[in-house]
């Protein structure tokens, strides 16, 4: 009676490759550390201002909290039209994008170096870009958001519209369905859960970004945060933060049980 074939079972790696990866880890974050100039020392020799930084930012000051409601929901309305307006630009620009939507390949991969030349450019230089262009105000910061929200929602879409089931695609193509009716009933219902929790991630970066805009004039609380700082009202500050983080936790919650019921 003839023994069944043993199956291989594939070896271990070697500890020779875990040591030399441990050791090209350690040399890179050697590296880092000394061309970075980074000191354990300065934290420990400067850790009586921090802690005076701390003492100083309590308590905060509450009566200040009025004047920054309306700030607070300014940059909130900044960050609800940037992404709205991000997540519609956006729709085009991953059907151009991914390979299995677009086949010509000398459209899709200039779409995607745009794509990338956009997320090169931080939000908080788009801002001082437009302030220069358009002035102060929510102008600017809607412009750096819309343009930011296009590069992170195009990005994590049309990356998930190519790994979805080629099944329905090739039947559609089977039965001669032309390109609008193959994206729409055939791209879109698979895609549309994962394009609405992208465009939901990308609000609550948004609620982030739009925070600290206002440093360079683009409205929305981050100017409180610019003239504070400068002025060294710590409570302020501290009332500021505290708000921030409010709104921020309270968007999270919500948009992560949204996110839950989608996918």
């Amino acid at each position: 009676m003839s023994q069944p074939p043993k199956k291989t079972i594939p070896k271990p790696p070697t500890r020779i490759k875990h040591y030399l990866t441990a050791a090209i880890v350690l040399v890179l974050l050697a590296l880092s550390y000394i061309q970075t100039g980074s000191s354990f020392m300065d934290l420990i020799t400067n850790r009586d201002q921090m802690a005076s930084l701390v003492i100083d930012m309590f308590p905060p000051d509450w009566a200040y909290f009025e004047k920054i409601i309306e700030p607070m929901l300014e940059t909130i309305r900044m960050a609800v039209i940037g992404t709205t307006f991000g997540a519609i630009i956006s729709v085009p620009v991953i059907l151009l994008c991914a390979n299995n939507v677009n086949r010509i390949p000398w459209i899709s991969y200039p779409a995607r170096f745009v794509l990338n030349l956009i997320r090169t450019v931080p939000e908080l230089l788009l801002a001082a870009i437009f302030v220069a262009i358009f002035g102060l105000g929510m102008i600017p910061g809607i412009f750096a958001l819309t343009i930011f929200s296009v590069g992170i929602i195009a990005k994590l879409t049309y990356e998930s519209v190519e790994g979805i089931d080629k099944g329905p695609m090739e039947a559609m193509t089977a039965v001669g369905a032309n390109k609008v009716q193959w994206i729409t009933f055939a791209i879109i219902p698979q895609a549309a859960a994962y394009f609405v929790s992208y465009v939901l991630y990308t609000f609550e970066v948004n609620i982030r970004a739009a925070a600290i805009l206002g440093l360079v004039g683009a409205g929305g609380i981050g100017l409180y945060y610019d003239s504070n700082l400068g002025f060294l009202n710590y409570p302020r500050v501290n009332t500021l933060i505290i708000a921030t983080l409010a709104v921020v936790l309270i968007i999270d919650f919500v948009s992560n049980k949204l996110r839950e019921k989608l996918l």
